[in-house]
């Protein structure tokens, strides 16, 4: 390092340009993955056929499929640091669907003019990145994506604007004697500046990047004299996007810098070498007596397998070995403590009572509570196990160390994102749900939700005053978390004697019925209505019991399902990605998640028969028009241009009807005429052939023995025999 020439800085700083440069694309590239896979899921079907703001206003369902499309690209904004917003324009219509000013008319949004410009140099079905300045005068990079045509019929586009700003965080250099920063596409336009009057001007026009951008090498540096200062211009073209990064430093800063460095470095050295020559001497003379009389007694004394040492060596590992060992000791003391004493509760709650409850629970009166995860399993997938065991730890110790003096409490994990918590305290009179107990519950109810991201609901069971009745207050707290479903995510709720009463099950059949009519004629709006009427009815009931709750959407979804099948309709390709149904029913914590999770439901049916319709019209003109054609030269794109629909559409339409492609049934046609000839004329090979549609004998007798496994004469002659 003290010897550091111009030429290693140099390399270094264009080490450093190239870290840079690699964080700034892999952000860009991973924008570009989260819209390609947005592009790739049919949320934007939802809205293909609204072309006016109008058409979209019109009722419920239309508004909340946009907002479901607004919510993905709220969720786009969010996985990548510096998106300014992104938006949707779905193609012919007046409208765009935007983070930044939600669902608003086209003439009161940026122009989308440039759009078709940016898109005209594409390759390929991935975007293109446009730098740009938008109307509201930031600028931004944008990335360009239309939707994939083999993958969706609907035709639109995704633009994600990224802040140049951010960019330039990530460019900018913070190595000492950094002057600026540059990116330029491969048209040499600037992207990103540190002075930004230079944005979107041309770099080929500024001198020094004028002879960076003539380079013949992908990356490199060179040093140039500006206005009597030494500066080292350092580049490197990304293979990725084709564009070119550059960073500018003063070789008088960073000399300097090194100079002072070399300083420093001799001076530290120069110290350490006094002070470890003056502490050795003192060592040497006044402690090597004691420190070898210590040695000899701890060799003899102890069994530390620590030898052919000298003295100070010796002490040093000797004392370090027993340090390992203290710490283990304890260590492994405190985890048997904690083990001990974690297996003495869960004994507790299983109504086994061991000797170490009454230490740990003195007083009189017990109550249970438990504090469940909310979304269980949304929070399960955005964590690690890692995380999720360090939440546990954390999490059982404030729930023990959050109650007040004179009230004791102790904590165990019991899986599935709950926790139970065992109170013990002894006041006579004093209520589970009393001041210092609630202010408690509320403190972990609000230190866990901080730990782990997400809300928690709390359960409080009754009060007892025997310890082999908690499995039953377990029980009791247990129940009264399920009435979260009505009540919601987040509360603290305590049993009452009278929540199991004993009224009789509840179950809207009316709206069952109701429900099926409305399916059949494709009216969404009106199941909607339907589900909030049910919801109405659970919410009004003055007691409803969770397997109550659960069993009426449950055979709500069961009846559909039966409905759909009784009527011949392929529940499998409707349902395909959607997993068990009732599995996710009962996931859900809130009667919201449970009508958000049936509207999505009951929409997919509703779109899947309406697109069922349309393709059996198709279908039918497309199998007449195939049998009565057969014979002819086809051209299919010119057949789906005529019937209205786009090739691809025809195939799998044809497909679908009949299992076989488009090619393979007309050769089946052509093959089941050739047989009805062979059978009842007197045509030769060549005039059937000709008959039914292929140029040559040779293509025919090629088709007919893929299809019949023999040759047609050999067909004829086993024909005629049985005849």
């Amino acid at each position: 390092m003290l010897r550091n020439s111009e030429s290693a800085i140099a390399e270094s700083s264009l080490a450093g340009l190239n870290a840079n440069r690699e964080l700034n694309e892999n952000a860009l590239n991973n924008l570009a993955q989260d819209a390609v896979r947005l592009a790739a899921t049919n949320i934007f079907d939802r809205i293909r056929n609204y072309e006016t703001l109008a058409e979209l206003n019109a009722n419920y369902g239309n508004v909340s499929n946009a907002m479901t499309v607004l919510k993905e690209l709220t969720n786009l904004n969010h996985r990548v640091n510096g998106v300014y917003s992104s938006y949707f324009f779905l193609t012919g219509a007046n409208y765009v669907v935007s983070t930044d000013k939600g669902i608003t008319p086209l003439d009161r949004y940026e122009p989308t003019g440039w759009m078709e410009e940016a898109l005209r140099g594409r390759r390929g079905i991935g975007g293109v990145w446009v730098p740009r300045k938008m109307a509201s005068g930031v600028n931004v990079v944008s990335y360009v994506l239309p939707l994939n045509r083999l993958s969706t019929t609907t035709r639109g586009t995704i633009v994600v604007n990224m802040r140049e700003s951010q960019i330039g965080d990530y460019l900018n250099s913070s190595e000492p004697g950094g002057r600026g920063y540059l990116l330029m596409d491969s048209n040499g336009t600037i992207i990103s500046h540190n002075d930004k009057a230079l944005l979107l001007t041309n770099g080929r026009e500024q001198p020094i990047l004028k002879q960076i951008l003539e380079q013949a090498r992908p990356e490199g540096y060179a040093f140039h004299e500006v206005e009597g200062e030494r500066l080292l211009y350092a580049w490197s073209r990304s293979e990725r996007f084709g564009w070119w990064n550059a960073s500018v430093y003063s070789m008088d800063n960073l000399m300097t810098k090194t100079r002072s460095l070399q300083r420093s470095i001799i001076l530290l050295t120069a110290v350490i070498i006094f002070a470890g020559t003056v502490l050795t001497v003192f060592l040497a003379t006044w402690l090597s007596r004691p420190v070898r009389r210590l040695v000899r007694t701890v060799r003899a004394r102890g069994n530390l397998d620590v030898s052919d040492k000298n003295e100070l060596a010796f002490l040093d590992a000797a004392f370090k070995r027993m340090q390992e060992e203290e710490e283990g000791l304890y260590k492994l003391l405190q985890e048997r403590e904690q083990d001990t004493r974690s297996l003495a509760i869960h004994q507790l709650l299983r109504g086994e009572v061991a000797k170490p409850i009454e230490e740990m629970f003195p007083e009189r009166y017990y109550v249970v509570a438990v504090v469940s995860i909310d979304r269980y399993r949304r929070y399960v997938s955005h964590t690690n196990p890692e995380t999720r065991s360090y939440h546990r730890y954390i999490l059982v110790s404030k729930c023990e160390s959050l109650f007040p003096e004179g009230i004791y409490a102790r904590c165990v994990y019991q899986g599935e994102g709950c926790f139970v918590i065992v109170i013990n305290y002894g006041e006579d009179g004093l209520e589970p749900s009393g001041d210092r107990i609630t202010s408690a519950l509320v403190s972990i109810r609000d230190n866990a939700a901080e730990l782990c991201g997400h809300s928690v609901t709390i359960g409080v069971s009754g009060r007892t005053e025997l310890s082999s009745l908690l499995p039953d207050r377990v029980a009791e707290a247990m129940e009264v978390i399920k009435h979260r479903m009505i009540g919601g995510s987040g509360g603290i709720t305590f049993w009452r004697e009278d929540a199991g009463g004993s009224n009789k099950y509840l179950y809207p059949a009316n709206s069952e019925r109701r429900i099926l009519n409305f399916l059949d004629i494709g009216d969404f709006d009106q199941i909607l209505n339907e589900l909030s009427n049910i919801r109405s009815e659970i919410v009004s009931s003055e007691y409803i019991s969770y397997d109550n709750i659960l069993f009426i959407y449950n055979q709500l979804v069961g009846v559909t399902i039966k409905h759909l099948r009784e009527n011949n309709i392929s529940t499998e390709r409707i349902f395909a990605g959607r997993g068990n149904i009732y599995s996710a029913l009962a996931a859900q914590d809130t009667l919201d998640e449970i009508e958000e999770y049936l509207r999505g439901f009951f929409g997919e049916i509703i779109q899947y028969l309406a697109r069922s319709s349309g393709e059996a019209g198709y279908g039918e003109r497309i199998i007449r028009h195939l049998e009565e054609h057969y014979c002819e030269d086809i051209v299919f794109e010119d057949m789906a241009k005529e019937i209205g629909i786009s090739y691809s559409y025809m195939r799998k339409i044809v497909y679908e009807l009949t299992g076989k492609s488009l090619i393979e049934y007309i050769n089946l046609l052509r093959i089941r005429k050739a047989k009805q000839l062979l059978l009842e004329s007197k045509l030769t090979m060549t005039q059937i052939a000709s008959e039914v549609g292929y140029n040559n004998v040779q293509s025919f007798n090629r088709f007919f023995r893929k299809y019949e496994g023999m040759p047609p004469s050999n067909y004829k002659a086993a024909k005629s025999r049985t005849s």
